[in-house]
């Protein structure tokens, strides 16, 4: 029995998310910090559209949110990522957690005082998007600096592991809140207090200055990052099969069609199965870091993602569906943490901020490009071939340019030329 226990201990850990990077104090503190801040940050994500709507009784007003949004994200993506390879970045990442934290403190003021402006709302969103875009550009550039190498798939698979479960807990919280008087205030609060835990791992970072700083950022910085990028097959693909994977396989503007007119209901299990699948791939994530053969690796979990799509869009039961899409999320989540870690162990330190700027901006323009895209198919043709076709597409593309793409195909993490 004494003799099993140790085997058994060494089987689980093969299979249970790698807590090793929380040994290390700096990333500890910033794993607990966004760990906590992302509850507070999706509580407003809901809080914002909800008060939106009930100022103007215009869901053009709250779609607008969204573009409004983008667009700083787009741009301060883009030149957040070149500061953060020109300045310390653990200063960059403090002045940008403040930035949003002061913006969460405006929405609070706006609420109590009942300002009632929807213009104000907007304007503050689109401060918040831009302080967002520069944090989270910072943040992907530091996590190699905070842990060894071997343990950066680990850490993101962390990471993303606990952002998905703040995900699911901040809807939640606003339900809860905003339904009160004065719910939305307590929202903001609610969000603000949390958030305080980021500035505090922030604060408690180490000077991290670039390896060999970028210079005067602007637009000729941005270019050589995007440089880089193009003229760099392994980081080109990553970055490829993502977007193929958000815009031609990503279903959720559909889901209030399906559950209204095929399920019969549904809607918050459809919205909860892709965030539910994630964390349970997050919980038993300890065998990703051993995978070498990295775009191997990310090519089979975006081709799982897009084929269990594909399938959810084609049954008729509501609990099957709901089971694909939880399938799907855990390739989801697979597919974010090697996408990350090939990002930050490939790239080399001065142009890793400019690279995590366009990370940045894949990875949150992707999906509203995606429900774009399906809500224009479901408007034009059927829900089954709006949700199913890209899908099924998104995995015959993917197959014919990862295998096509030799240096993404073969692709060895133990081999990085990146440097």
């Amino acid at each position: 029995m004494n003799d099993a226990s140790p085997g058994l201990r060494t089987r689980l850990r093969r299979v249970v998310a790698d807590t090793r990077p929380l040994a290390i104090p700096a990333f500890r503190r910033t794993f607990l910090g966004q760990s906590t801040a992302v509850i507070g940050m999706t509580v407003t994500a809901v809080a914002v559209p909800v008060q939106l709507y009930a100022l103007t009784r215009s869901s053009l007003i709250v779609g607008l949110a969204g573009l409004v949004g983008l667009v700083p994200i787009i741009v301060f993506g883009l030149y957040g990522g070149a500061v953060a390879d020109a300045v310390d970045r653990r200063k960059l990442s403090l002045l940008s957690s403040a930035l949003t934290w002061a913006v969460t403190l405006v929405l609070v003021a706006q609420s109590v005082l009942d300002v009632r402006s929807p213009e104000l709302i907007l304007v503050l969103v689109a401060v918040q998007s831009g302080g967002f875009a520069v944090s989270a550009s910072v943040r992907g550039a530091i996590v190699p600096l905070l842990v060894p190498v071997e343990h950066v798939p680990a850490a993101n698979a962390l990471t993303y592991t606990a952002s998905t479960l703040g995900q699911v807990l901040g809807p939640l919280v606003a339900g809860a809140l905003v339904g009160l008087p004065g719910g939305f205030g307590y929202a903001y609060t609610a969000d603000a207090v949390l958030f305080t835990a980021a500035l505090y791992a922030a604060f408690r970072l180490p000077p991290l200055p670039s390896a060999a700083p970028a210079g005067r950022p602007g637009l000729r910085s941005v270019v050589e990052g995007l440089r880089f990028l193009g003229g760099n097959p392994v980081l080109l693909m990553s970055f490829a099969v993502d977007i193929a994977a958000m815009v031609l396989a990503m279903p959720e503007a559909l889901f209030p069609q399906a559950a209204a007119t095929r399920f019969d209901g549904g809607v918050g299990l459809l919205y909860s199965a892709i965030a539910i699948g994630s964390i349970l791939a997050g919980l038993c994530s300890g065998w990703i870091g051993r995978v070498r053969r990295q775009g191997v690796a990310l090519t089979c979990a975006v081709l799982g993602w897009a084929a269990a799509i594909a399938l959810a869009g084609l049954v008729e039961s509501l609990w099957a569906a709901v089971l694909l899409l939880v399938v799907a999320g855990a390739a989801d989540l697979i597919s974010a943490v090697y996408r990350q870690t090939i990002l930050q162990t490939y790239v080399p330190d001065r142009l890793r901020g400019r690279l995590q700027g366009v990370y940045t901006v894949v990875v949150s323009g992707g999906p509203r490009l995606g429900d774009l895209r399906a809500g224009a198919m479901a408007a034009a043709t059927t829900l089954t071939i709006a949700w199913s076709g890209p899908a099924i597409g998104c995995v015959v593309l993917v197959i014919v340019a990862a295998v096509s793409v030799r240096p993404f195909w073969r692709y060895d993490s133990r081999a990085t030329t990146g440097g």
